[in-house]
């Protein structure tokens, strides 16, 4: 016989470092392994505590001094688009869409550093070359799909957009996601949110994972724009609400000592067979 034993992850805190989202604060994260054959069971269950995959690694803001960071996540049933957002999926009605699996091609790579080079020239990202490119897409010990948006062209198809998306139990998680930034018009980073939600909607999963949202980040703003939104909060997850209620003052005091947010970290457990 045998008997159900919990995954026992070890948790490692990364230096501090200055935060890319809001200045004059300090960003520090918690982070474990993701590997091994209950990968996905990690995965899921870390997802829903508002962890996020980067490669094999799942992590999550714990900083010092700031709490400001929100895991954030559409309500898949309940969402409705604005009409702002109806305006973006009419507008980009004739992208095409492809899932497949995860593998890193050159032309997706030249549409990434063309992104980059357009919105993010300082990020943490801004030398990654081919290779680390290559990685970021294939090193996935989960299921994972790589999402591609093209648009007809002179009767060339021209990739518009990409994303890195993982299938979660209970909704996708949009990994990363980047698009061409001459079509900056077209909307493209809210149109494969969207198409996302249709996604999921077809393929009856309850949620899709934003990432962080941040409040007084003006590179965050926009997640708080879609409806039926909730983020990971006080270890729950609820409404967003009004997204100023959620402003966050750096204090000593405002995030729980290391040892305690692992010990309030719920695992999954391997049942034999």
């Amino acid at each position: 016989m045998r008997h159900t034993l919990p995954i026992a992850p070890q948790f490692y805190v990364t230096a501090p470092q200055p935060c890319p989202y809001l200045d004059g604060r300090m960003e520090r994260k918690l982070f474990t392994a993701l590997q091994g054959e209950y990968a996905e069971k990690l995965n899921d269950a870390l997802s829903k505590q508002g962890f996020r995959r980067s490669q094999n690694v799942l992590y999550r803001p714990s900083c010092a001094e700031c709490s400001a960071c929100l895991s954030a996540r559409i309500r898949v049933a309940d969402f409705e688009p604005s009409r702002s957002q109806r305006r973006v999926l009419k507008r980009n009605r004739d992208l095409r869409r492809e899932a497949t699996s995860p593998w890193a091609t050159e032309d997706q790579y030249a549409l990434f550093r063309s992104y980059l080079d357009s919105r993010h020239a300082d990020g943490g990202m801004a030398d990654m070359d081919i290779f680390e490119f290559a990685a970021m897409i294939e090193e996935t010990p989960i299921r994972s799909r790589v999402i591609e948006y093209a648009r007809e062209t002179g009767g060339k198809s021209e990739l518009a957009a990409v994303c890195l998306t993982d299938v979660l139990d209970d909704g996708l998680s949009m990994v990363y996601s980047f698009y061409d930034p001459a079509e900056a018009g077209a909307s493209l980073g809210t149109h494969v949110i969207l198409d996302h939600v249709q996604i999921a909607q077809d393929a009856g999963l309850p949620y899709v994972y934003l990432g962080y949202w941040v409040p007084g980040s003006r590179k965050m703003g926009y997640k708080a724009k879609f409806s039926a939104l909730e983020v990971y909060k006080g270890g729950e997850w609820r409404d967003l609400g009004d997204p100023a209620e959620h402003a966050v003052e750096t204090h000593p005091l405002s995030t729980d000592p290391i040892a305690e947010q692992v010990a309030q970290i719920s695992l999954p457990d391997t049942r034999g067979p």
